[in-house]
């Protein structure tokens, strides 16, 4: 009987925290489970300075029997990295990275370097995304052959109908500094003259003072009654709002994949996006080598405003993205590949 050990973040199954690393998370531990995997989850606190909080983590890590096969989120990683490479002797150790550290204060920041000393214990790293795993073998000298890269996958999803003039604009991102929405409002207040509504959807909860920053800006703008944050959505909810939408919005400033980029796809709709880590990516290219949607330089309110308005603006546009992103669907990656991916790097490491 094949075990793994899966030690996830708290928060994992709250709603008001949903990310795409929680929902990979999950999906994973039930892909496992459906081949024949006896998953042993643990749940542990990684937020905050508290030592107690980074204790519960080590305990649980360092109470694993010998030779477990375990499988850690890189956040709980990033909270005990210590633990880890201390263990990684006694444990076979498999760190999922959802997020590369910040290199940004150049190779003596301390994420940085505690990344560096976790990944190299490890037996094996999973990354989610080709550019992810470029940006770990460059930053670190891990050895090629034990970073993969394992995308996440997408549920099949009906096809959104879409509206004639194209004006219902969604984004689906947790309301972070990272996740870029002032350099999205920034956009939106430049094609004020024209016809569309913005529905923001995410997590309030991971940052709640940049949430109340936006609220500011939607207030300051006057463009309160066009643009909506609607808070986390999933589900049928998610489903209704994908089905109402007419384009995905994305202004990220950084994002290792961009799970809602598929996500769109998945029900033809078609994604304007930064073109910023992973993204470009998750955008799958068609055998012509068009996209199914529009990519602009990250931090760029007047491109990313000028993308918003040809779309808006030209239906011809409009119809080639639409067929594209119907197109597109069949080459999306699903949740049952992911999970035998993730089961292929554990087979080999546990061997």
């Amino acid at each position: 009987m094949r075990a793994v050990h899966v030690v996830l973040p708290a928060g994992v199954d709250d709603v008001a925290l949903l990310s795409g690393g929680n929902v990979y998370d999950r999906r994973v531990c039930r892909g496992l489970t459906g081949l024949g995997w006896t998953v042993h989850e643990h749940v542990v606190p990684v937020e905050g300075p508290s030592h107690d909080e980074a204790a519960s983590a080590a305990e649980v890590i360092e109470g694993m029997p010998l030779g477990s096969l375990v499988l850690v989120d890189g956040l709980v990683a990033a909270s005990v990295p210590d633990v880890l490479v201390a263990e990684a002797a006694r444990v076979r150790l498999v760190v999922l990275v959802h997020m590369v550290a910040d290199s940004t204060g150049g190779s003596g920041g301390s994420g940085e370097r505690a990344e560096r000393a976790v990944l190299g214990a490890a037996a094996a790293v999973i990354t989610t995304s080709a550019w992810s795993r470029c940006r770990l073998l460059e930053s670190h000298p891990l050895p090629a052959g034990r970073v993969h890269v394992v995308r996440p996958g997408v549920e099949a999803a009906a096809l959104a109908p879409g509206s004639p003039s194209g004006g219902r604009l969604t984004c689906v991102a947790s309301l972070t500094t990272g996740k870029g929405h002032d350099v999205l409002l920034a956009a939106l207040d430049l094609v004020r003259d024209l016809a569309w509504t913005c529905v923001m959807v995410g997590s309030l909860a991971r940052d709640p003072a940049h949430a109340a920053v936006v609220r500011g800006h939607i207030s300051e703008s006057g463009l309160g009654d066009r643009v909506v944050i609607a808070g986390p959505r999933s589900g049928p909810d998610l489903d209704a709002t994908y089905a109402a939408t007419d384009l995905l919005v994305l202004a990220t400033r950084t994002e290792s994949y961009g799970m809602v980029v598929p996500e769109a796809l998945a029900r033809g709709v078609p994604v304007l996006a930064s073109s910023v880590g992973g993204v470009p990516e998750a955008m799958v290219r068609l055998p012509d080598g068009s996209r199914p949607g529009l990519l602009v330089p990250p931090d760029d309110p007047a491109a990313f405003a000028a993308a918003l308005r040809c779309w808006l603006t030209d239906a011809r546009l409009r119809e080639s993205l639409r067929r594209a992103a119907r197109l597109s669907r069949p080459g999306l990656p699903s949740w049952t590949r992911t999970s035998r991916r993730v089961s292929a790097v554990l087979d080999e490491v546990a061997r």
